[in-house]
């Protein structure tokens, strides 16, 4: 780990907490106090990383994506639809036809080869979940509006669905959505959870939610649960 974490490209979830949404978005951030807090008590949690948000800027500073970024969505008007779709396709191409710093590259695929190590395995199947720096704020939520992927195996692949990931920051309805809110596209940036996958066949995936999703009564635990993958109850 790099030893001032506030300049790390990639961290252990172990390393991460609440205080760090900043870095690694809420959803990595959450991971972290989860394995802080529910491993000693003999709670299994997937084990896995995050990359931060310095990488991200890296990756666009790199590739000199500000301004052609900038460029694609000068005088947009969000009513359009077809003209949305258009531009934030073009921006999600710029960033997906992007290179990896070799640094950068690097940090990714030690991490990963040591989560693998882990776990026993050469190619780890691991979950890229994308984890906005600005998920869930008081006056704006912006969970949900990235992309995750699942089952990808091999450092390469993982490469290749970390742009993916990274380009999901641009699309129609999260650019709309920013737009809406005033929020400036550059002031936002993705970090993404990279996590060992687990066998959904054997068992159920679930949401569990601290309210009643419907009334907002709070005094509840609320868990949906279907066989299987997830996707379909998030």
């Amino acid at each position: 780990m790099t030893a001032d974490k506030s300049k790390a490209y990639v961290l252990w979830f172990k390393d991460v907490g609440i205080d760090d949404i900043h870095l690694v978005g809420g959803k990595a951030a959450s991971l972290g106090e989860m394995i802080r807090a529910l491993t000693p008590m003999g709670i299994q949690i997937p084990d896995g990383f995050a990359i931060t948000s310095n990488a991200y800027w890296r990756f666009i500073d790199y590739n000199d994506l500000r301004d052609k970024i900038r460029k694609e969505l000068e005088g947009l008007n969000v009513d359009d639809i077809e003209d949305l779709e258009r531009r934030a396709f073009r921006v999600r191409e710029l960033i997906k036809s992007g290179e990896f710093p070799p640094d950068l590259e690097e940090e990714i695929r030690k991490f990963y080869y040591e989560l693998g190590k882990k776990y026993g395995m050469e190619n780890v199947d691991v979950a890229v979940r994308s984890s906005s720096t600005a998920e869930d704020l008081p006056d704006a939520s912006f969970a949900g509006q990235q992309e995750t992927y699942l089952n990808v195996v091999g450092a390469s692949s993982l490469l290749v669905h970390v742009k993916k990931a990274f380009a999901s920051l641009f699309t129609a309805r999260a650019i709309a959505y920013r737009e809406k809110f005033g929020f400036d596209h550059f002031k936002v940036a993705l970090a993404i959870a990279v996590q060992k996958m687990v066998r959904s066949d054997l068992g159920a995936s679930g949401v569990m939610f601290t309210l009643d999703t419907e009334s907002g009564f709070r005094d509840v635990v609320l868990i949906n649960a279907i066989y299987g993958l997830g996707e379909m109850i998030v």
